[in-house]
């Protein structure tokens, strides 16, 4: 799969698809197995280890799908996010909690969690594709072409993969294609009921978001009420090594408990006499999931590593 260093070719040493078995990016799959679009060498599942039951029995289904197409799908990770912030003897893991400082003001805390857990984990993987683990350099000229799950109505949110030896592709901007085409789909070709992929206790989830979890997953509902309440006072890791954490940190942005939050849409009667400010519809919004280069929480993050963007 691998192409000599001595004969530069401006084609990609392989394709490979960023697959986060939510909506979009499977429906670029099941497009890549029926030829409308080059197919893969390898699809790659970048696991943060939380991601709801669903998002793992529709990868099963993906992986199952594809292998009957030649393509086949791994899975690549970095560890468990969830273990990893709670675990005293583990290095700090940054999630964008949201922080109820002391005098009352809000805040986020900083992310990295896309970056160690999904893109460094695809960048590696990468790397050993073309036969350059890190810390070997990888040829100039050499690349993957990696296919990112974008539909039109995301278009914003494509980004560069920030390195050389990998270069980003977005098939369904390419076709015109937005979400809802996607759903259709998937749904003409019998994964109708495809979820969003995303972390389970990701502070990102709008109400409609934690309604569907609480809803859907009752596990997966608990786990994250539990990691709520493990995490008022900020990580383990953190305040065992003497970091002063000043507020409180919560998954849901209104900094209330998870459990205790009103995630029901207001009564249809009742909605007349509510004013929809700004903040009200942000708590009810919900992302489309979690793309690793399609974080919105900025762009610089697809390119973090300042070693990584000179190889």
């Amino acid at each position: 799969m691998t192409r000599s260093a001595s004969t530069p070719d401006p084609r990609p040493a392989l394709r490979c698809l960023s697959l986060g078995a939510g909506i979009q990016s499977s429906a670029v799959l099941l497009l890549a197995c029926e030829g409308v679009i080059p197919r893969f060498d390898v699809a790659l599942f970048a696991d943060t280890g939380w991601e709801p039951k669903a998002v793992y029995a529709n990868l099963a289904r993906l992986r199952a799908h594809a292998a009957k197409f030649g393509i086949p799908v791994r899975t690549v990770s970095a560890g468990n996010i969830r273990d990893d912030a709670l675990d005293p003897a583990h290095r700090f893991v940054s999630m964008p909690l949201h922080v109820l400082n002391p005098d009352g003001t809000r805040g986020l805390a900083r992310r990295q969690c896309t970056s160690e857990y999904k893109i460094g984990p695809l960048k590696k993987a990468a790397r050993e594709l073309l036969g350059y683990p890190h810390p070997r350099r990888v040829p100039r000229g050499l690349y993957v072409e990696q296919a990112i799950g974008i539909s039109t109505d995301e278009f914003t949110h494509a980004k560069d993969s920030g390195v050389q030896y990998l270069r980003n592709v977005f098939p369904l901007i390419e076709l015109g294609w937005d979400r809802a085409r996607c759903v259709d789909y998937l749904a003409e070709r019998g994964f109708a009921g495809t979820v969003k992929s995303a972390c389970l206790g990701c502070p990102f989830h709008g109400n409609a978001g934690w309604r569907w979890i609480r809803d859907h997953d009752p596990d997966g509902w608990a786990d994250a009420v539990a990691f709520d309440k493990a995490i008022r006072d900020g990580y383990p890791h953190a305040t065992t090594q003497g970091q002063e954490l000043r507020g409180q940190y919560f998954l849901h942005r209104s900094c209330q408990p998870l459990d205790e939050v009103d995630l029901d849409p207001p009564a249809r009667a009742k909605r007349h006499l509510r004013l929809v400010t700004a903040s009200t519809a942000a708590e009810e919004d919900d992302p489309d999931g979690c793309s690793p280069w399609s974080c919105r929480s900025g762009a610089a993050i697809a390119g973090h590593d300042t070693k990584e963007r000179a190889g």
